[in-house]
């Protein structure tokens, strides 16, 4: 393999594989990835067996060939060369040389034969949908992953697909809820769809569509959930087991409404919880006709309390969250204003975005 590539396109090409490669050694060649040369392209392969990714950048091939190389060292050593043309050039013993201007380096590689089988596809069946109304979708669910291994089918979103045109994903820790549903005009699932993306996968999905304002392409085939954006390729094992049917955390029935302000109610839980127990983070929140007060109390560091004016009518009513839930659900409505709908201090609260009956939050709530 000879290759001569522009230092922006392979440094773009190996950022794309840091945070896949294996970091915890339990497999030595799953640091490196995997470079392949052909064509008018140098292809690189990155995994971890749980996510794998393909890309492709533009290169000047002299030679075909491929090599697996630490995809740390490669990358740092990329980013410290001066910009323009790089050769890559693969040695005896697959060994990668390195070599720009006057500088030359030279890395230890492994045969691309000792590289995993790579996983790939057969569908064709891929569903268009907007890289950054998906992305949303992942931040208003993805907090609300458990974090809990022993409840493995729970470490990641429930990705549904039974009505046309229409995507729905929930995640739940057991405390909370999150769910958000949403409408694409080019979805062609064959046919209904329930698997469960592992919250690394969704980590990788996020930062490979941050910055793609058009379109990206999905399908799930067979244990996987396969995305397409530009060149890059993300292939994710999905979760094996049976999702719980969520349907039946989601309360029904609530007898309050309250329409609270949005920046005003998360500011003041920013304040207050600053004084509850740091583990628990419980907060009280006291509603009474037209005020809001909310209280936290640590006997190892003393108590806070803020009244917030609010428009309610309705009887008392004390009930008990975690602050972090509630907080974490207020960052990720973009309206100026959020509706509470409870019952009493041992019903579950929902949260929503006050005009968006498609984004909702359920949060269990607390003794104190």
């Amino acid at each position: 393999m000879k290759i001569e590539i522009q230092k922006k396109d392979l440094l773009n090409l190996l950022s794309r594989t840091q945070n896949i490669v294996e970091k915890r050694n339990t497999m030595p060649i799953l640091i490196n990835v995997l470079l392949e040369a052909q064509s008018t392209f140098l292809k690189a392969y990155a995994t971890d067996l749980e996510v794998s990714l393909t890309d492709t950048a533009p290169a000047q091939i002299k030679e075909a060939g491929k090599v697996a190389v630490s995809a740390k060292s490669l990358f740092e050593i990329t980013k410290e060369l001066f910009d323009g043309p790089i050769q890559l050039i693969k040695k005896e013993n697959n060994w990668l040389e390195i070599k720009q201007g006057k500088f030359l380096s030279k890395i230890i590689g492994v045969a691309a034969d000792e590289y995993p089988v790579f996983p790939t596809y057969n569908s064709e069946n891929f569903s268009k949908i907007n890289a950054a109304e998906f992305k949303m979708m992942i931040d208003k669910t993805i907090y609300s992953v458990s974090n809990d291994e022993t409840r493995y089918h729970l470490n990641g979103v429930f990705f549904e697909s039974y009505e046309k045109n229409r995507i729905t994903m929930v995640a739940t820790d057991g405390h909370r809820l999150s769910m958000i549903k949403k409408s694409f005009k080019e979805l062609s699932f064959n046919e209904k769809i329930g698997v469960i993306i592992p919250k690394k996968g969704l980590f990788e999905i996020k930062k490979l569509i941050e910055s793609t304002v058009d379109d990206v392409f999905i399908a799930v085939e067979g244990s996987q959930f396969i995305l397409k954006a530009g060149t890059s390729i993300l292939m994710i094992r999905l979760i094996e087991g049976k999702y719980p049917n969520y349907q039946q955390f989601i309360p029904q029935k609530l007898t309050h409404k309250i329409t609270v302000p949005r920046e005003s109610i998360l500011s003041s839980l920013k304040r207050v919880s600053l004084l509850a127990n740091q583990k628990s983070k419980a907060i009280l929140m006291h509603f009474t006709e037209g005020k809001l007060e909310i209280t936290s109390n640590n006997p190892e560091l003393g108590d806070a309390k803020e009244e917030l004016d609010i428009n309610y009518k309705g009887p008392e009513l004390k009930i008990g969250f975690n602050a972090r839930y509630i907080e974490d659900v207020l960052k990720n409505i973009e309206q100026d204003h959020v509706e509470f709908e409870l019952n009493d201090q041992l019903s579950p609260g929902v949260l929503k975005p006050a005009d968006n009956s498609d984004y909702l939050n359920v949060v269990m709530p607390m003794r104190i």
